[in-house]
């Protein structure tokens, strides 16, 4: 059986949760990053009908192929990170999911990621 392993890591100036080399959308908290992570795993686990999937491998090229809907694979989630790490602004207040810039369209300014100030 396949495992999968979601890796919560610092990312963009926020939290994201990592599956090889490909990474989530950027949270502004770890609770928030390592939450998304326990579901999308649960998600993975589940059984189902066979269906056809797409995804891109380490090296960029696309991939396709048919899932078989009973055997999914293992799936973990690891977080290494302390558990009070949280995105942080120059002042060291913890911002919100909404205060976190969207890394498409701004550089992500004064934002320190770490938990010490």
């Amino acid at each position: 059986m396949a495992k999968i392993t979601y890796a919560v890591v610092e990312h963009d100036g926020g939290f994201a949760y990592r599956v090889g080399d490909v990474y989530s959308e950027t949270f502004a908290t770890h609770q928030a990053a390592h939450e998304a992570a326990e579901s999308a795993a649960a998600r993975q686990q589940l059984g189902g009908e066979d269906t056809q999937i797409q995804y891109q491998d380490a090296d960029g090229n696309w991939r396709e192929e048919r899932a078989k809907g009973d055997q999914p694979p293992e799936a973990e989630v690891e977080d290494d990170l302390p558990a009070d790490l949280e995105a942080r602004d120059s002042k060291g207040r913890i911002l919100s999911e909404d205060e976190l810039p969207d890394p498409d369209r701004a550089p992500a300014g004064d934002i320190v990621s770490r938990g010490d100030k």
